[in-house]
């Protein structure tokens, strides 16, 4: 192998070994050296550069020659709404778009020079370009913004290098793998693992466009040898297996042969992960990462994985839990914030220091919101965010999840969100949002109340059951709870 960059690598046999696929476009990493190239040589001394990260190659060669010029990229989802998009591009202040050729690009971008990515010009692979510091940014991914206008997450290279090294511990991961994903490619899961993760190993990704069923068979069959997903797709998979059909025999059998089932950017829940089980022989394993903090826990390739858990901290990761008056928790089952440090973390929020002040400790711990409880052999259980799926109700702390996944054991529900609203009596009470496997005739409220109950425990039970058509979610499948309310 020859490095390019330590962020990517060119096998031997790069002029033949593919490193991206989308549909019927396959770009080899010989082509995919020089394009990126080509690329940064125009960027090279630029300012930050906007990337319009649509699931294409051109995408790829965009943030990868980014990433050999030294040049910070922003990768922008070309869902993004006008005001936010607008936020962004003034908060960021790129010079430069980078879109693939006949793109239509929104008028909050007209004022960028635009450059229309090549990905197959004429030149050479070889060029040598100056190796930025560890610490220079990488990429600005800016959050969802669920408290306010999103933040730009500064990512240094030193940590993106970190979270897919510390990866390849967990996962075995090799440059013979062929990773299969339908993920967006504008925030950490499907561009920094998805895409940057196989070409940091020399092996190859598939990214099937759109997610399908049928296409995760064919490509999984293909020599598919990973799959990333996010719950929704699980859940869709889950969903396909139930069949009797030669494509729900034919999924079964593909899912049976990858090496590994990956899900992450929320929890899987427990009934998905029995089904998918059942029908393959294979488990589901999960691992837990953010925006500022990449990969934090995984389930390891050679661990057990186990329904609920997101495994232990990663290589190089320092993860405690710790209560609301800043005590250390150390007894098992005890629920307190997640907070990491570790060469993962970013460098701060861009053009915020207050908030960047406000995510981390004196000593350097990032405050993920998160609330998890840890097993005695160090698998961490996320409950829920500290804003949302904390739920402290009669003087109990209650995880949302836990609630979320008996209800799903319901043969009348098929999707299930729950959250707390406030109570006179007992501060917080638990509500459950259902969406009913037949609308025609929902479960009762009683019934599903009795059913958690039964399952948990008496003051873990719904006090009031919502019914709904469908669960609000964001781009990655995350359920957004505030709308729930709004």
């Amino acid at each position: 192998m020859r490095w390019v960059t330590p962020l990517l690598c060119v096998p031997d046999d790069g002029s033949v070994r593919e490193a991206t696929r989308f549909g019927e476009h396959s770009m080899t990493y010989d082509r995919l050296a020089t394009a990126s190239t080509a690329l940064a040589a125009r960027l090279a001394g630029a300012g930050r550069v906007a990337v319009w990260a649509t699931p294409t190659p051109e995408t790829v060669v965009a943030v990868v020659a980014a990433l050999r010029a030294g040049v910070p990229a922003v990768p922008l989802n070309p869902k993004t709404g006008t005001r936010e998009l607008g936020h962004i591009v003034a908060d960021s202040e790129p010079g430069t778009v980078l879109a693939a050729p006949g793109d239509v690009l929104p008028p909050a971008l007209a004022a960028l020079d635009r450059i229309d990515v090549d990905t197959s010009p004429a030149g050479e692979a070889g060029a040598t370009l100056p190796e930025p510091s560890p610490e220079s940014p990488a990429l600005i991914v800016y959050t969802s913004g669920t408290t306010g206008p999103p933040k730009g997450a500064v990512l240094p290279r030193r940590a993106i290098a970190a979270s897919l090294d510390a990866l390849e511990d967990a996962w075995q991961w090799t440059g013979d793998d062929v990773l299969v994903h339908a993920l967006p490619l504008f925030h950490v899961h499907g561009l920094i693992l998805g895409v940057l993760g196989p070409l940091r190993r020399g092996g190859s990704v598939r990214h099937l466009g759109r997610f399908s069923t049928d296409g995760v068979a064919r490509e999984l069959s293909s020599g598919g040898t990973m799959l990333f997903g996010v719950p929704t797709m699980y859940h869709r998979l889950a969903e396909a297996l139930q069949g009797t059909g030669t494509a729900a025999a034919g999924l079964a059998k593909a899912l049976a042969g990858a090496r590994l089932l990956v899900s992450g950017s929320a929890a899987l829940p427990v009934h998905d992960h029995e089904r998918i089980a059942a029908a393959t022989g294979r488990r589901v394993i999960e691992r837990y990462g953010m925006t500022e903090t990449l990969m934090n826990t995984g389930v390891r390739a050679d661990g057990e994985p186990r329904p609920g858990t997101v495994g232990a901290p990663l290589r190089g990761v320092e993860l405690r839990l710790v209560e609301e008056d800043g005590t250390v928790l150390t007894a098992p089952d005890a629920i307190g914030e997640i907070q990491v440090r570790g060469p993962n973390l970013f460098t701060g929020y861009l053009n915020r220091p207050d908030a960047t002040a406000a995510a981390l400790t004196g000593d350097g711990w990032f405050r993920t919101g998160d609330m998890a409880t840890r097993d005695t052999d160090g698998y961490i259980r996320i409950v829920g965010r500290k804003a949302t799926d904390l739920i402290k109700s009669g003087g109990y702390k209650i995880g949302a999840g836990e609630i979320e996944n008996a209800l799903l054991d319901h043969p009348g529900v098929r999707e299930a969100a729950v959250t707390g609203e406030p109570d006179p009596d007992l501060g917080e009470r638990i509500v459950a949002w259902v969406v009913p496997a037949d609308p025609a005739a929902p479960p009762a409220e009683d019934a599903l109340a009795d059913h958690v109950a039964a399952q948990l425990s008496p003051h873990k039970r719904p006090r009031a059951v919502r019914y709904l058509e469908a669960l609000p979610r964001n781009d990655l499948g995350k359920i957004m709870k505030r709308s729930l309310h709004a």
